[in-house]
């Protein structure tokens, strides 16, 4: 009995290292174009705009993890940056849900925004990804350092990103 438990143990060990070494790691990079759901009545604040983000994806099975850096200039009047991560659920087709803060004038949002994100995963190339997704990002408000108001930052983002798996 012993034996085979020794045994067992080992087949185990050996299936859960080729699991480990079957899972792929992605990083590339990618661009966005945003804009806000509500109209913002506000002198030298844009409604739309680009963001450009670093992207790495873990993708051990059917569930992934994805974590980035987004860089999104001149949001809202301000430079942004915003540290993001995802858990993805699919392959080629896929929806999320995340979470990230956004960092901007020197200082840290007081509440993390969330998202849902939905998109197509493809492999353009062996090894080489195109992604493909549309993604709500929402919290409570956004405050700006020169305005005297909350505004509503509930923002759509259609993006397309290329990763190359390592």
């Amino acid at each position: 009995m012993k034996k085979w438990s020794v045994v067992f143990s080992l087949f185990f060990l050996f299936c859960l290292a080729g699991k480990l070494q079957a899972a792929e790691h992605r990083i590339g990079g990618g661009i966005n174009y945003w804009t806000s759901v509500d109209d913002i009545d506000f002198d030298d604040v844009d409604d739309d705009g680009f963001s450009y983000l670093a992207s790495y994806q873990y993708w051990p099975g059917l569930i992934g993890l994805e974590v980035d850096l987004e860089i999104l200039p001149d949001k809202y009047g301000e430079t942004a940056f915003a540290p993001q991560a995802f858990v993805l659920v699919g392959r080629s087709i896929y929806a999320g849900a995340g979470i990230g803060w956004e960092y901007r004038d020197s200082d840290l949002a007081d509440e993390p925004f969330f998202a849902f994100r939905a998109g197509l995963n493809l492999e353009l190339l062996p090894g080489i990804y195109g992604d493909f997704y549309g993604l709500y990002r929402f919290n409570d408000s956004a405050e700006l350092d020169n305005e005297t108001t909350d505004i509503d930052s509930d923002t759509i983002f259609l993006g397309a990103a290329i990763r190359i798996a390592l």
